[in-house]
């Protein structure tokens, strides 16, 4: 499955419990099509004792999330929007705001 979202990204949240926010892809998973982003849907763990972590204990982690509830952000519009792609004469790719046409 292709993904327009790539790594170091900056995204808006559309959908769940953290829409109307904004993040930065930490982590992409293309086969699964989940993205994870740094700071955001935060899920507490309960963890074993083990030599990482010697006391055990309830840990908070992020979670993956889908790759259909988030949107790359424009910071022209400052907002989420749709995204698509332009061939360069050069015949490389260059992503693009569909409400501004300016580049992602």
């Amino acid at each position: 499955m292709k993904t327009i979202i790539k790594k170091d990204d900056k995204i808006f949240i559309s959908t769940g419990k953290e829409s109307g926010k904004t993040g930065k892809v930490v982590h992409v998973y293309p086969l699964k099509g989940k993205v994870l982003v740094s700071g955001l849907n935060n899920a507490k763990r309960h963890i074993r004792p083990n030599r990482d972590v010697p006391q055990g204990g309830i840990i908070e982690r992020e979670m993956p999330i889908s790759i259909s509830n988030v949107q790359l952000f424009c910071g022209k519009c400052n907002k989420g929007v749709r995204a698509g792609v332009k061939r360069l004469p050069d015949n490389s790719k260059m992503r693009f705001c569909r409400k501004c046409e300016s580049e992602i």
